[in-house]
């Protein structure tokens, strides 16, 4: 996969923390941008934002469209039949993102990974699999789709995990957010989950509750 283009805002000069944010299918990077302002930082937090665009795909259950994804959905059963290698080609090309802050100074225990929805299943790959120990994970209106083959490294064993779903989602319903924090017990870890009476969407009180993890565990 060629490198992802990117949307970056910083909140001040010289970033100390990093968030890369991963957008839902048929979205782009600028779906997130307007959150960062509402996510109650203090003035002096130096947070680089990073919102790449996924690549256009043929996605099988919108008729073999193209569209920005991160991966091919075939079927829309209740776990989601999904092409693996692209999730994993997607989590790799992200990972490149993650080497280049690295390489801008940020500590890798500084970075979290976000996703929204296709974005949430990529952010999950990663975040468990990458050999740094990396901040955080933050899950919305997702699913946890390679929760069998995930090669976890003893770096982020213990990495905090928060997910978030809505409790009327009708694309991504709540008893796949729900499953995906048993399967995560079943590994070891220890998510956070919180419900919000929304569809598949993000709410104002989401988003504060975003910079409240964001707050503990990297600024």
């Amino acid at each position: 996969m060629e490198a992802l283009k990117t949307i970056e805002i910083e909140t001040n000069s010289n970033p100390t923390a990093s968030v890369i944010w991963l957008h839902g299918l048929g979205a782009s990077g600028h779906d997130f941008e307007p959150v960062v302002p509402e996510l109650g930082l203090p003035s002096d937090a130096a947070v680089r934002f990073i919102f790449p665009h996924a690549p256009n795909l043929p996605v099988t259950i919108n008729g073999g469209m193209r569209m920005p994804a991160w991966y091919d959905i075939r079927a829309m059963d209740i776990d989601r039949v999904v092409d693996t290698e692209q999730l994993m080609a997607s989590s790799d090309a992200v990972a490149k993102l993650v080497d280049q802050e690295i390489e801008r100074g940020v500590s890798s225990d500084n970075i979290v990974i976000a996703g929204f929805s296709q974005g949430g299943a990529v952010a999950y790959e990663l975040g468990l699999s990458y050999p740094k120990r990396l901040a955080g994970i933050i899950a919305l209106s997702t699913y946890f789709a390679t929760a069998k083959t995930v090669k976890i490294s003893d770096s982020n064993r213990d990495i905090p995990i928060k997910v978030y779903h809505g409790s009327f989602d009708p694309m991504v319903p709540e008893s796949l957010g729900r499953k995906s924090v048993e399967q995560l017990k079943e590994l070891g870890f220890s998510p956070s989950y919180q419900t919000y009476p929304m569809e598949h969407s993000v709410c104002l009180e989401e988003i504060v509750d975003i910079g409240e993890f964001l707050k503990a565990h990297v600024l």
